[in-house]
């Protein structure tokens, strides 16, 4: 079963590509949720076609998607998508945004397949079978201390008392690390701690679709996730901290007290 789960989310993730990098050379005009929040109609485009692979081979399962919300069938599966996770990088063609499709069964992501665009890498993961990239298998990093580690974070649209946190925090481990990068796509900062690029990611504000495939793909890749407060991770939670597991606990040493003043 998570063969043909696989070979969807595949197919899905390369076909709302395709979409992706046409749109580059268009104009592209972005509609707003949110003061700064934004949607074009890649994104919808791109979740319609998911969405239809999707039904046209498993019509039961439940959907939950970032534009058009849930689709509940009160099956034991349910896709969780994020067809354009970088909305603004996109717009802007700021290099790093991509395709996030996962499955999940009871609850617990089974596959997972993320699509890092422009550059057209593709991300895959089967439970309990490792994480691959374009079908080489990947493995987190080796650095094994905090001052050794380049570490990722991002920052959420709401400009209240989590991106204050987040704020310190980010001074923080600047000065504890080698360096903290954003680059404002979280499926795609998930991967690269997957694959050794980076040895650590945290964020606050997240959203499910944001989470889901990241969170098989490090898993899967040897790292290991939680939430800040090192509490099992829930997608229906908001905050995330993934590392090579090397520097987990160190890192939920500086991560916990923010979290608990915000709590």
């Amino acid at each position: 079963m998570n063969i043909e789960l696989l070979a969807v989310a595949e197919l899905a993730a390369r076909d709302a590509g395709q979409i992706i990098l046409a749109a580059l050379n268009q104009p592209r005009r972005p509609d707003y949720k949110g003061q700064t929040d934004l949607v074009t109609k890649t994104d919808r485009e791109c979740e319609d076609l998911i969405i239809k692979h999707i039904n046209s081979e498993f019509p039961g399962h439940s959907i939950l998607a970032e534009e058009s919300g849930a689709q509940d069938t009160k099956s034991d599966y349910q896709w969780v998508i994020d067809p354009l996770d970088g909305t603004t990088n996109f717009v802007h063609g700021y290099p790093s945004f991509g395709v996030s499709i996962a499955c999940l069964r009871s609850g617990i992501p089974e596959v997972a397949v993320i699509l890092e665009l422009p550059v057209n890498r593709l991300f895959t993961t089967v439970k309990s079978q490792g994480a691959f990239v374009d079908g080489h298998k990947i493995k987190v990093s080796n650095t094994e201390t905090l001052n050794e580690s380049l570490l990722v974070t991002g920052f959420g649209y709401d400009h209240g008392n989590k991106w204050e946190a987040n704020m310190k925090l980010f001074k923080h481990f600047t000065d504890k690390s080698q360096g903290v990068r954003r680059l404002g796509a979280a499926a795609i900062d998930l991967c690269h701690v997957a694959c050794g690029f980076v040895d650590g990611f945290w964020e606050f504000d997240l959203k499910p679709w944001d989470m889901a495939a990241g969170i098989l793909m490090v898993s899967e890749a040897g790292g290991k996730v939680s939430q800040l407060n090192g509490i099992n991770i829930d997608i229906y939670q908001d905050h995330i901290l993934a590392t090579n597991g090397n520097i987990h606990e160190i890192m939920l040493k500086h991560t916990k007290p923010v979290l608990e003043l915000l709590l």
